[in-house]
């Protein structure tokens, strides 16, 4: 099957679950979470449950569990905790939990990230993967690098690898 017959049966409409990972972050002040929602309605997908959590394992796997449960959910889109720092988790957490990755996702993020920024996008942890059937990516919470992820790598794909996921 061509790309383009791919593309032809691809979702035209992703109904998506968001993390933002964050100690500090609260609905006013979330500017990640405002980002991903404006992008998915942008491109006429939705987003039907949104948390914000601490940046704690335990906290992130149990909010992804729960997001893995409902059915309508395809796909699952968390921001923060991909950095060095001791409390950056949310790479090692996702990464025990894929079932499947997405290797090509991190690699062409930090290489589109080193275009915008230079040698520290080799700190960028972005990871992407397959957990119960769900898409899940993880971002870091910059702004800017959730808007590259979104526009450049994840929104012109999106309904292709939800379809090719569940085939």
């Amino acid at each position: 099957m061509s790309y383009q017959e791919h593309h032809e049966k691809a979702f035209k409409e992703v109904r998506c679950a968001g993390m933002s990972v964050s100690d500090t972050a609260t609905p006013e002040t979330d500017s990640g979470g405002k980002i991903i929602q404006k992008c998915l309605q942008d491109a006429s997908h939705s987003l039907l449950l949104y948390r914000i959590v601490k940046s704690v394992p335990m906290e992130i796997q149990r909010t992804l569990e729960e997001f893995a449960m409902y059915e309508k959910i395809q796909t699952v889109i968390l921001t923060g905790g991909t950095g060095l720092s001791i409390r950056d988790v949310t790479f090692e957490t996702i990464e025990s939990l894929l079932e499947k990755r997405i290797s090509g996702f991190g690699e062409l993020f930090r290489h589109l990230s080193y275009q915008e920024i230079g040698p520290a996008a080799m700190m960028g942890r972005a990871t992407a993967g397959i957990y119960q059937g769900k898409l899940i990516f993880s971002l870091p919470g910059s702004d800017s690098a959730i808007r590259l992820a979104m526009e450049k790598l994840i929104l012109p794909e999106l309904g292709h690898m939800v379809w090719d996921a569940n085939r």
